[in-house]
């Protein structure tokens, strides 16, 4: 492995000599990498099926992602079949970590859509500029603000839904002029249980939660400017009904300082320079839940200080990137138990130790086009990964499973990718293959007694676990003409030390009711492959129709089938759009879930199919315009579960919305 990692930096320092002699007119080379547009650029957001979506909802979309279901509210993404552990998601690069051990704070869920402009989601390797990965990475990015004649821009959005009672409520505000830019964005939601189909409420599915974010950013010369951000979440009340506790609060503050500089005509087309910082506090506990056994509550935090600089080049026919970044992070969480006896001692355990979690890594990539139809583009990172246990009665506590352990353990994490792709007419193929490593993740390494309601055993984890690897291969091919795009793409991940917990019947579980303790361990290996494919057919300007499709398969080395493996999956959709009205009816679902896992908790999950329908009006009074959006999702009732809802929580039954957007 070092030696491939070796001849790969030496290949990408060789082409950056060669740019440097090369004098030849500049060929972009087109990277398909998939963007799912969630804000106002060109006005996009006005195609929405739904304009005041979750960022869930919107990234649902994407034919690599899916969605674990725990309520109406913080959904856990999954790109290409693979949980958190293996994926990284990030806000413009940021690295930022849940503080929850039973994921109820994913990333995804400390942003709105109303601050967001896109999601740039990447599979695999492709998705390592800031981390290792394994599955891929999806990339938040917020509106970004410019310099401009003086003037300012206010909007105003207002919803309501009828299944849940869901009422939001949104202010943005921006000005800026040729020196100087602020923006600031304010949106709320809240909701009450909401009922599956067939008016069957689901209990504990309430939510509330407020989203506040400001950027001010300042010109230093024609060329370069600072910019600082901060972005507040807090959520109250939110129930879990596929859980057994719920969360009192959950905030976050993501704060930033960037420097851009972007040069005109020159080597270096830009850098960027972030510092970062983010605190997360999470609490949960079962005090509105009745007749539970023990009453717990179990409190976590995560801080992460970071930076990234990341350098954009080009020379010839090359294209450079280079990220240097780092961040430290702390993760801790506690549970505590209180006896119904009140003579009775409570008790008390961290669940996460106080570890910390320090990573520096860099990322080269050499994107090279060898004409207008053909290019390369070749990376590699090398990062550092360190975790320290700072609580000696953590450290303890593990160490009554693991005499040996050490409180500090260095990892060095690998990635190299390459990917070609050629355009041939109205056809474009590409092929690519990549080698990455990951390091267990806190809850893999050092969880203590986490209590998993999904099989229903507590977990321990495993210091001694190695990294993860993984090598992968994909493949496109895409077809296109005025009216039709078609495109078909595969991939396939062979996974060796893959992590996944077993029950160890020598432990026993302090969970009441467990069905015993799972430790984690590592199979030899686990394969997962995908196969996609889509077509969109543009009728005239203003009619279109689209559609995928996607098969899944995973399976361990024993040929067990692996959780979270989607089944046959479906959606189409006719879309009609000027510049008054639009309209939307779309279907979507699922079929069998056949091949699921009986050992990781899972059960068949029958068919399903979902109509929806949406219009819209576009009312325009001189400068100002105001957009509504009313729809029905669900229109049939239908009462369905996916395979992706956590202990077979029921989906959401017939839901009308009315969604407003004015814009002045």
């Amino acid at each position: 492995m070092k030696k491939i990692l070796s001849l790969l930096l030496v290949v990408f320092c060789y082409n950056f000599i060669m740019a440097q002699k090369t004098d030849q007119d500049s060929i972009s080379p087109k990277q398909l990498k998939e963007i799912i547009v969630i804000g106002k650029k060109s006005q996009i957001f006005e195609k929405q099926t739904k304009t005041l979506s979750t960022v869930d909802e919107y990234l649902q979309k994407s034919s690599k992602v899916g969605m674990i279901k725990r309520g109406a509210y913080a959904w856990e993404p999954i790109i290409n079949s693979m949980p958190t552990e293996r994926t990284l998601v990030t806000i413009d690069g940021m690295r930022i970590f849940g503080a929850c051990t039973d994921k109820m704070d994913p990333i995804t869920s400390y942003v709105e859509v109303s601050n967001l402009s896109e999601a740039t989601i990447c599979s695999g390797q492709e998705g390592a500029c800031f981390g290792n990965t394994i599955g891929g990475s999806i990339d938040l990015k917020r509106m970004k603000n410019t310099f401009r004649d003086k003037s300012w821009n206010f909007n105003l959005n207002t919803g309501f839904e009828t299944n849940n009672a869901q009422k939001i409520g949104g202010l943005a505000i921006d000005y800026a002029d040729s020196l100087f830019y602020v923006a600031s964005d304010f949106m709320y939601r809240d909701a009450v249980n909401y009922e599956a189909g067939g008016n069957k409420e689901v209990k504990f599915s309430q939510f509330r939660k407020l989203n506040f974010s400001q950027t001010v950013g300042f010109k230093t010369s024609q060329m370069s400017f600072i910019e600082a951000s901060v972005i507040y979440d807090k959520a109250t009340d939110v129930g879990y009904p596929a859980l057994p506790m719920d969360i009192s609060l959950a905030e976050a503050l993501i704060t930033s300082l960037k420097y851009e500089y972007r040069p005109v005509a020159n080597f270096i087309k830009s850098w960027e320079t972030k510092i970062y910082f983010n605190t997360i506090t999470h609490k949960m506990d079962d005090t509105k839940r009745p007749s539970v056994p023990i009453h717990m509550d179990m409190p976590g935090w995560s801080k992460t200080y970071g930076y990234y600089s990341k350098l954009e080049a080009q020379k010839g026919d090359h294209h450079f990137l280079a990220n240097l970044n780092s961040f430290l992070n702390n993760s801790l969480a506690e549970m505590t138990m209180y006896p119904a006896d009140p003579n009775e001692n409570a008790m008390f355990m961290l669940t996460w130790p106080d570890v910390d979690t320090f990573y520096n890594g860099i990322f080269l990539e050499d994107n090279y086009a060898f004409n207008c139809h053909s290019s390369l583009r070749v990376s590699a990172s090398f990062g550092v990964h360190r975790n320290k246990i700072r609580s000696q009665f953590g450290l303890e506590s593990l160490q009554i499973f693991y005499p040996e352990m050490k409180d500090t353990r260095t990892r060095f994490l690998k990635n190299i990718s390459a990917n070609y792709t050629i355009a041939d007419g109205k056809f474009q193929y590409g092929i690519g293959a990549g080698y990455g490593e990951r390091a267990p993740s806190v809850s893999e390494a050092y969880g203590f007694y986490l209590y998993n309601s999904f099989d229903g055993y507590d977990q321990i984890g495993n210091p001694n676990l190695k990294n993860e690897k993984a090598l992968e291969g994909n493949a496109f091919i895409r077809f296109k003409n005025e009216k039709w795009t078609v495109k078909a793409e595969t991939s396939y991940f062979h996974i060796m030390d893959y992590i996944i917990s077993k029950p160890n019947p020598i432990f026993i579980p302090m969970t009441i009711g467990a069905n015993g303790v799972k430790v984690h361990t590592a199979l030899d290996y686990a394969t997962i492959y995908n196969v996609s494919f889509s077509n969109d057919y543009r009728l005239n300007d203003k009619i279109n129709w689209n559609m995928k499709f996607i098969i899944t398969k995973g399976i361990d080395a024993d040929k067990m089938n692996l959780p979270f493996i989607s089944p046959f999956s479906y959606s189409t959709n006719v879309s009609y759009l000027d510049r008054k009205i639009s309209a939307d009816l779309s279907l979507l679902g699922n079929g069998i879930q056949n091949d699921f896992s009986p050992f990781y908790g899972e059960d068949k999950t029958p068919d399903f199919a979902i109509l929806n329908a949406s219009f819209g009006y576009n009312f325009k009074w001189n400068a100002s315009k105001l957009l509504a959006k009313v729809g029905v999702e669900n229109i049939l009732d239908t009462y369905y579960s996916t395979y992706l809802d956590w202990n077979n929580l029921p989906q959401k039954g017939r839901n009308f919305f009315l969604n407003i957007n004015y814009m002045l």
